[in-house]
């Protein structure tokens, strides 16, 4: 049995708060992005979107085995710097905007659960 909401609270969440609070949230977490020191914490914020979208649960596998494999932090890192801070700027204001119109949720929905990837390649 899943520990997630049923779909009904969360497509109420997502129209009376989560498309306004993920943009303030987006926008924390890019700011504390462009400081060195609020990097983590500004990233710990991007890997957080799905849920403060869409009360969307972390999935788990239900033996208990190990959550798909990830990157090393190297490898993120490197991708961070080069990559993953313009990138995924572009994709949060092209999702955000999708947002913003009837038929464009279920792409900006998919584009958010996608963002830790885009941002650090971490696989949500």
């Amino acid at each position: 049995m899943s520990d997630s909401p049923s779909l009904l609270v969360r497509a109420v969440w997502f129209v009376f708060v989560g498309w306004w609070l993920t943009g303030l949230w987006l926008s924390v977490a890019w700011f504390l992005n462009v400081t060195i020191v609020g990097i983590p914490l500004g990233i710990k914020m991007i890997n957080k979107v799905p849920f403060v979208l869409s009360l969307k649960q972390r999935d788990r596998l239900v033996d208990g085995a190990e959550r798909r494999s990830q990157y090393s932090v190297p490898v993120r890192a490197v991708w961070f710097v080069f990559v993953g801070w313009w990138a995924s700027g572009l994709w949060t204001g092209v999702a955000y905007a999708l947002t913003l119109s009837i038929v464009g949720i279920p792409l900006a929905v998919w584009m958010y659960n996608k963002l830790p990837f885009v941002v650090s390649l971490y696989s949500y």
